[in-house]
């Protein structure tokens, strides 16, 4: 059973075999024990796990033990957000199958009157758009999807389903006022939306990358993004582009006017950008905050306006300052507050922690950009809703002496289409009203206004609905409370951090919030067959790869730390292939001779090969069936550009048409040479790229010299492979374009911890099981365990033909 929703606010239940079960939040770890201590016994497991690009959503997946009968609830409640004028709900719809009685039915109640209702599906045809019933008047709103069988159905005959996408729900409600004030046992809440105010001036900088790793779909995607928002930018607005990648490189000196003729001189510079270099994100960030204040200093741009710096990266800074600490500390002091700082993160090769921390120092946000074929939409998306600002400076003042604990109350900017909230408490649980003084300043003058509200005109215009009564505005409070502490403790340290954690973990466990500091699990009691379930909630950060486990009695499940995912192999050797589609991994292993080379990667259209030559250890070990073997080897070339690097555990040497060039693992080096990129981190890790082709991460594996049996190895993970042509083969090659599997029969296999399953594969049924791979990438030492389905017997049937056909005669 599989559902997705966005919430923080989560129950859950079990009914099983005519008992219910209530879901309990604990803390992460003391969750993760008690599901543990369950599954361990032999019995049914499930996991609900954030999915997809936002972080509030959670997919549901449960296995249910044969023979019983088990109903599932799941209730949460969602704080809607505003964008563009409308509130949004998302309703994920994915059965997998044909559904006798399904139904979608939405009921609205708006005190202050439903202004507009629209109900769309990203899977909704032209048939189906008359199966949406929607209707609205003064404060309630319905919609109703209720599509028979037939209408289901992909075709006549067909047993598959149209019904899988998103049910988006979008409304508005009336305003006669620019908010609205709500009071409800000892508790407010304040809903701030001006409409219909003159827009600020904007001044915005664009901050992109270009360094190398950005060439090819990315540098594209930005390209075409940036060239729609030219079109949406005001004449009253100023803009500049910052480029960075060795260099820094500024299209005009500073801040220019939107008029025609500049966003057309500016068309012809986006269409011109290209990559080069590395990654000098310091300078490129504080060109922008230099440039930002000429303009301000000089009177360039208007007094009233909201000045905004954008910077797009896919990358790590490694040129010039590259500590992150430093760049944060040096950026905070630059802007001094004077402007908004959004960072967007192109794909999963960048520090989201060190971008998310740096824009929240300065008034601003993080944003993950999935690297995908709508890329460039989501770039023009996020420019939208921050394209126009209303207000600057908004301050939401509460009497100090009547109120504790209030959320945020004061904004950089309010922009058009969205809403402001803020919650807080009454000092005096009987005080019947509030006084509220708000502040802004608009593009012409000063908003100022109060507005006022007592708790027996909430009562009164709620009373259709009684159960907004009761704790809802304390959970609302308490959620906006958490959210706010957990925004802070990114950018807090040391006894600062362990404070607002804390702060935070307390009022989770109070209102039952799963949040990245608790988990939600559900058990019987002990002296039953225990059943378990658990919901985790990462954080964006780590949510890039959070595990898929959906395992049937018996079964383990050991909490992994998140994979980034990459194809990649490592260790004696194991080969880890990654499923970004499905969060999941396929891994085998190769047994072959010492001295083999084997043929990793092959890609005739970009030239460029990656094989590996085996060793064993030093000794052979008359006990073990198979010897242990690893990578001693790698031999990587760019056939069009003549250039081949070995790499051993004692050096790296690069040879092209002007000679030899030789380094050790000693050497700290960043080299560019003409279609090369070389970065060694000393005793660690190499990052190669050649070309416009795909980078590769090899690790060092060294031992201890004395070691009786083991001997220093490489491991070998590649970045970017979708740079390469879809004719690309190889033991790893192969993998490098989209696949697909399914997994059936989950049963117990012959180690209780490692499931069994059977895996459908190009129309090939094969029996895997479940277990981890090493992935040493970040950590040489010890590793990280990545959750993956493995393929026995040297991965036949999942790779190309034999494993014999990759071996070749040489490294090149």
């Amino acid at each position: 059973m599989s559902e997705t929703l966005r919430s923080e606010i989560l129950i859950m239940t079990w009914t099983i075999d005519g008992i219910t079960y209530p879901g309990n939040i604990k803390e992460k770890e003391a969750a993760k024990q008690q599901y543990e201590k369950a599954v361990s016994r032999g019995q049914t497991a499930g996991l609900v796990k954030a999915s997809g690009r936002k972080t509030e959503k959670f997919t549901v997946s449960v296995n249910i033990a044969a023979g019983s009968k088990v109903t599932f609830e799941l209730t949460y409640e969602e704080l809607l957000k505003r964008h563009f004028g409308k509130y949004e709900m998302f309703i994920k719809v994915k059965p997998k199958q044909l559904v006798k009685d399904f139904e979608i039915e939405v009921n609205i109640f708006e005190p202050q009157g439903i202004s507009e209702l629209e109900a769309e599906g990203t899977f909704i045809t032209n048939d189906l758009q008359n199966v949406i019933k929607k209707s609205f008047s003064h404060k309630k709103g319905h919609i109703s999807f209720k599509p028979t069988l037939d209408q289901q159905r992909t075709c006549e005959n067909c047993s598959q389903s149209l019904l899988d996408g998103d049910f988006i729900v979008k409304y508005d409600v009336k305003r006669t006022t620019p908010d609205n004030l709500q009071i409800v046992n000892g508790y407010f809440v304040h809903f701030f939306a001006p409409t219909n105010l003159p827009k600020l001036p904007k001044n915005v900088i664009f901050i992109i990358d270009i360094s190398g790793s950005m060439s090819g779909r990315e540098i594209e995607q930005t390209r075409e993004a940036l060239l729609k928002i030219l079109d949406d930018i005001k004449e009253d607005d100023h803009f500049n582009f910052i480029l960075f990648g060795s260099d820094v490189h500024i299209w005009k000196e500073t801040l220019i006017k939107a008029t025609p003729e500049n966003l057309d001189e500016a068309r012809k510079f986006v269409r011109s950008i290209d990559t080069e270099g590395m990654t000098n994100l310091y300078g490129g960030i504080m060109k922008g905050i230099d440039m930002l204040n000429a303009a301000h200093e000089g009177n360039l741009v208007p007094k009233r306006s909201a000045s905004i710096i954008i910077m797009l990266t896919d990358g790590q800074p490694n040129v010039g300052i590259s500590n992150t600490q430093d760049i944060q500390t040096h950026v905070k002091k630059a802007i001094e507050g004077k402007y908004t700082l959004y960072n967007l993160g192109f794909g999963y090769g960048v520090d989201y922690n060190f971008l998310e921390k740096m824009a929240l120092e300065n008034k601003g946000l993080a944003r993950r950009i999935y690297p995908d074929s709508d890329s460039a939409l989501q770039l023009q998306g996020f420019y939208d809703e921050v394209s126009n600002p209303m207000l600057l400076d908004v301050e939401l003042n509460y009497p100090e002496n009547e109120i504790e604990d209030v959320t945020k109350n004061s904004f950089k900017h309010f922009y058009d289409g969205s809403e402001i909230v803020v919650a807080g408490r009454f000092r005096d649980i009987n005080q019947n009203s509030l006084t509220v003084d708000v502040k802004g300043e608009g593009a012409n003058d000063v908003l100022s206004f109060t507005t006022q509200q007592d708790k027996e005109q909430t009562a009164e215009v709620f009373q259709e609905q009684e159960y907004i009564f009761g704790d809802f505005i304390e959970r609302l409070w308490a959620y906006l409370t958490i959210e706010q502490l957990l925004e802070k403790r990114i950018a807090a340290t040391g006894e600062e951090k362990e404070n607002f954690t804390a702060k935070a973990l307390d009022l989770s466990l109070k209102y039952k919030f799963v949040t990245p500091l608790t988990s939600m699990v559900v058990t019987k009691p002990e002296g039953n067959e225990n059943q378990a379930a658990i919901a985790d909630k990462p954080t964006e950060a780590q949510a890039r790869g959070a595990p898929i486990v959906a395992q049937a009695s018996p079964a383990h499940y050991v909490h992994a730390s998140s994979p980034t995912w990459y194809t990649s192999v490592d260790g004696d050797p194991h080969f880890i292939i990654s499923v970004p589609q499905k969060e999941d991994a396929i891994c085998f292993n190769i047994n072959e001779n010492p001295g083999a080379v084997l043929s990793l990667i092959n890609d005739p259209v970009t030239g460029i090969t990656v094989n590996g030559e085996l060793i064993g250890d030093k000794k052979v070990d008359n006990d073990a069936k198979i010897q242990n073997t690893y990578f001693g080897k790698l031999g990587i070339a760019n056939k069009h550009l003549d250039i081949k690097v070995t790499v051993t555990p004692e050096k790296i040497t690069i040879q092209n048409e002007t000679g030899k060039t030789t380094f050790t693992w000693l050497d700290s080096v960043t080299l560019k040479q003409e279609g090369l990129t070389l970065i060694i981190n000393k005793k660690k890790s190499l990052v190669l790229s050649m070309g416009s082709g795909a980078s590769f991460v090899i690790v060092l594996h060294q031992v201890w010299k004395k070691h009786p049996l083991h001997k220093d190895f490489l491991g070998l993970y590649t970045l970017e492979s979708h740079k390469l042509s879809a004719q690309t083969q190889g033991l790893l090659g192969q993998f490098f374009h989209p696949i697909d599997f399914t997994i059936l029969e989950i049963h117990s296999g012959s180690d209780p911890k490692k499931p069994d399953a059977t895996m459908i594969f190009k129309n090939k049924e094969l029996i895997v099981t479940r277990g981890w791979q090493k992935d040493y990438r970040r950590d040489p030492e010890h590793g990280i365990d990545i959750p993956c389905w493995f393929v026995h017997n040297n991965g036949a049937g999942l790779i190309d033909g034999v494993h014999t056909d990759y071996i070749v005669s040489s490294l090149f």
